[in-house]
């Protein structure tokens, strides 16, 4: 049996810079890994089966999932069609909640097929493989700290974490937001503002390149956390309200945003220590307001195999 991890992601940095002209919006984005992840077991069959079976009753382990998508894809580029896996997804990142957790564990199925099939492709082949599954997932084969440009398949590393920064997660378990409408809105609300063409779009990803936030990722000169998404989610969402509005409260917090499309929120600290002691002086608070947290460091890398 091979085991990969799949690591969440929280969105440092989402710019909606304007629409491409394939009709998506072209992006400016830092994301991070962090150390909320999934599971993802295989188990070789060689009997041209590729099954999933996940802990998570209310998730579809149907021809929908990105798993099964990535591991037929696979596959099919192999051509070896004898090929079999029996796959176990266990879940502990919140299902639709702006996180990532199915493009990651897409993801691991590419990386861990690749392991399991013994068919040699490179880390830059799998991303590529990635991208046309979903726009996050080479950054979830990637990992660690990236710049993330185009629809977010574009990835250009940062430097290193030299300082154990962590995030304070927060989501109502019973409230997702659909990605397609966020930008939806977006557009609707926004669009008037939108940039308009490459030389625009540069200029900002340039800006980014070179924010002194980034120079390296560290605590004395955090991230501003900018989203704006959250600028059109949250009005309608009254679960990321009332998420910023207590994350905001916290003492130690360098920063505060909603992660992705949303709805899930989330605090930057300093260290573990202090996040782990905003998570227990919040606990009530969260208890109360009925939402889930997670106390969380920064990961330096993404899917990877863990036995």
């Amino acid at each position: 049996m091979l085991t990969v991890t799949a690591p969440a992601k929280v969105n440092l940095h989402l710019e909606v810079l304007g629409l491409r002209s394939d009709g998506f919006h072209e992006l400016a984005m830092v994301m991070q890994s962090i150390d909320l992840a999934d599971c993802l077991q295989f188990t070789n069959t060689a009997d041209a089966q590729i099954t999933l079976t996940c802990d998570d009753p209310s998730l579809s382990t149907g021809a929908d999932n990105l798993v099964l998508k990535a591991a037929e894809l696979l596959r099919a580029r192999s051509g070896f069609g004898e090929l079999g896996v029996s796959m176990h997804l266990e879940k502990r990142i919140p299902i639709g909640a702006g996180l990532a957790g199915g493009s990651s564990d897409g993801a691991a199925a590419l990386v861990g097929l690749n392991a399991l099939w013994g068919l040699g492709h490179t880390p830059a082949a799998l991303e590529s493989m990635a991208a046309e599954l979903g726009s996050d997932m080479p950054f979830c084969v990637a990992g660690g700290t990236q710049l993330c440009f185009g629809r977010g398949e574009l990835l250009e590393p940062v430097a290193p974490i030299t300082e154990g920064l962590a995030v304070l997660l927060v989501k109502d378990p019973l409230v997702s937001v659909s990605t397609p409408w966020a930008y939806q809105r977006c557009k609707e609300i926004s669009g008037t503002n939108y940039l308009q063409g490459e030389m625009a779009f540069e200029q900002r990803r340039q800006a980014l390149r070179e924010a002194p936030w980034l120079q390296p990722l560290r605590a004395g000169c955090p991230p501003p956390l900018r989203n704006d998404l959250q600028v059109v989610v949250a009005p309608e969402t009254k679960a990321v309200q009332a998420s910023i509005q207590l994350l905001q409260e916290l003492p130690n917090a360098l920063a505060v945003a909603m992660s992705g499309s949303g709805p899930s929120c989330f605090a930057l600290f300093r260290d573990q220590d202090q996040c782990d002691q905003a998570a227990a002086d919040l606990a009530p608070k969260l208890k109360t307001a009925g939402l889930s947290a997670w106390a969380c460091s920064l990961r330096s890398d993404g899917v990877r195999i863990a036995s």
